[in-house]
């Protein structure tokens, strides 16, 4: 418990360390497990090459076996092998004489005479049932710092030695055999190289890809603390918004007492003032309950009572609120459904009702002359629209792209005067689609607007 709330405090460092290790660990881990593969590679390859070295000096052994008697038989037959396998970089016999070995043939002859004294043919001819020993010219050269050897290449070979028995099974003769592994070591070399390589390609590309986790693990905790912050803000907002509700009643309705004279005679600067006490509650109030709904949607606890009714009265009722408002402006106000009687929708009705005047309020508050007409049509006897078209000052295209985003009000000459909070639209659409419904505009500057609600029928 103590640990987890250590990480909890230092969650910043815990996640550099993490970072850190995951970056340092992995290619590591990579680098180790690929150097591994490549020398238990080299390792098979040089258990190969033994394996044939081995061979190849038994068969050697049975070619020069009946001739070791007669040397000069033997010297052709060392030549010969020599010139038949151009892998043999060296190939003598050579026999004891006290504690050195003379060469008594070998495939260059300049050498036929010489005496040697090298410990590891001492080791050779000490084996017991003539094994033959094999080792790398790499392990010689650590085994022996006096002796060179070096190739003309500087290649790297093999040193195969076997002891020669005649009949009886006495030992004769030591024979001595370099075997070149060049092709096979640039083959391993080269497949070394291009493992290295890839290697390499592929720690980059892991701490990269390690680089944006952690990257992303940031993203991760930034937007927890995010979500952590929306849910303070949703909590304030629905708190403030509901704390607010009762002064702004008090002050709505006081201010309505001294407009109507219930709180006795006022003169004309009275009366001005209450009245702008009462708009500014009102627009107070609207505000207040745009942010409520907001914050139930965001917050999933908006109720939905849905019920399978004719939307035509609930269209009605909306028209007969907004009629003064409308009368106010010199606008007409027409509702022309296509049916006496509109087919049925599955709907909630105080959710639809709260959608009209909120669109058919905006078309008052952005239309100046003409009218507003709320008409509906039915598409295909599946869909019935709900159509508000209005003759206002309308918006270009690109006002037209943030409209139904939050706090977005569309900013110009003709609007700066005009008051709102930005979230009506916002709130329209979320409830339109809680009820499986779909909203569409299209406006024209200067022309006017076209909304339309588009919902399924559910009975004719």
């Amino acid at each position: 418990m103590r640990f987890k709330n250590y990480i909890d405090q230092h969650r910043e460092i815990a996640q550099i360390i993490y970072g850190v290790v995951l970056i340092i660990l992995i290619p590591l881990l990579i680098s180790y497990n690929t150097i591994s593969i490549i020398s238990k590679y080299n390792q098979s390859i040089d258990v190969t090459l033994q394996r044939q070295a081995l061979s190849l000096v038994n068969t050697i052994n049975a070619l020069i076996s009946d001739e070791l008697n007669d040397h000069d038989k033997l010297q052709d037959k060392i030549e010969n092998i020599k010139e038949r396998d151009s892998d043999i970089i060296e190939i003598s016999v050579l026999i004891p004489q006290g504690d050195d070995f003379i060469i008594i043939a070998a495939d260059n002859q300049n050498i036929v005479g010489e005496n040697i004294n090298y410990y590891y043919y001492n080791v050779a001819w000490a084996q017991k049932n003539s094994d033959a020993l094999v080792t790398d010219s790499i392990k010689l050269s650590r085994l022996d710092k006096s002796t060179s050897f070096q190739t003309e290449n500087n290649e790297r070979f093999w040193l195969v030695t076997k002891t020669l028995t005649n009949e009886d099974g006495k030992k004769i003769a030591l024979l001595s055999l370099n075997i070149s592994s060049e092709i096979v070591d640039q083959l391993t070399e080269s497949n070394r190289n291009s493992s290295l390589l890839i290697l390499f390609a592929t720690i980059i590309i892991t701490i990269l890809f390690l680089v944006i986790a952690v990257r992303l693990w940031d993203y991760v905790l930034l937007y927890k603390k995010i979500k952590e912050l929306d849910k303070m803000k949703n909590e304030f907002i629905s708190i403030a918004s509901h704390e607010l509700r009762t002064p702004i009643t008090s002050i709505k309705g006081y201010s309505s007492m001294v407009l109507d004279g219930t709180m006795g005679k006022i003169n004309d600067d009275v009366k001005n003032a209450a009245k702008v006490i009462k708009d500014s509650s009102v627009r107070l109030g609207t505000l207040v309950e745009d942010l409520l709904n907001v914050s139930r949607i965001e917050q999933n606890r908006i109720q939905i009572n849905l019920q399978v009714i004719s939307p035509k009265k609930i269209i009605e009722e909306a028209i007969t609120e907004l009629k003064v408002q409308a009368k106010n402006k010199n606008l007409s106000l027409k509702f022309l459904p296509h049916n006496k009687k509109l087919p049925l929708l599955n709907i909630d009705p105080e959710k639809l009702k709260q959608i009209l005047i909120n669109l058919i309020g905006n078309s008052i508050k952005y239309t100046n002359k003409g009218g507003i007409e709320i008409k509906t049509q039915e598409k295909e006897n599946k869909f019935l629209e709900i159509i508000i078209k209005d003759t206002g000052i309308g918006m270009t295209s690109k006002e037209k792209e943030k409209l139904f985003q939050k706090f977005y009000r569309v900013k110009n000459e003709d609007t700066e005067k005009i008051t709102g909070t930005g979230l009506g639209l916002w709130i329209t659409k979320e409830l339109v689609e809680m009820m499986d419904g779909k909203i569409t505009l299209d406006s024209i500057k200067d022309v006017g607007t076209q909304i339309n609600l588009i919902f399924k029928i559910e009975q004719m």
